[in-house]
């Protein structure tokens, strides 16, 4: 499956952004979802995951309360909801897809977007 991230962009803390992640390829349906971000000279972190059908998410606890990962496998899109933003979630952001269901593990992810940068000023 192919990903390809869009919705990042520049805001205020205490705002909020969607980002959305499209794939084409293989059954959507079948992938769970994980985000991820990046700030310069740190690891890709773990950001949230929902699983293949949506029926389950999980976060961050850096996010958990504020983000919210929704997917609709109609249009082959999953999103992230981010809410009362901190210059802290500045990174850039990365979808990535799994066969059978989401993971705290980059390592278990096949399929990754492009990302797409998030800068919250303060």
């Amino acid at each position: 499956v192919q990903l390809q991230a869009s919705g990042g962009g520049q805001v205020q803390a205490g705002g909020s952004l969607r980002l959305s992640c499209t794939a084409s390829g293989r059954t959507f349906s079948n992938y769970g979802v994980g985000w991820f971000r990046q700030v310069p000279g740190k690891e890709r972190e773990f950001t949230g995951g929902i699983s293949a059908r949506g029926m389950s998410t999980f976060y961050a606890d850096s996010v958990r309360g504020r983000f919210t990962i929704s997917r609709d496998n109609a249009v082959n899109t999953v999103y992230l909801q981010m809410n009362d933003l901190k210059p802290e979630d500045t990174a850039v952001y990365y979808c990535a897809a799994r066969a059978g269901g989401a993971s705290i593990y980059q390592s278990q992810y096949e399929s990754w977007g492009q990302g797409t940068q998030v800068t919250v000023s303060s």
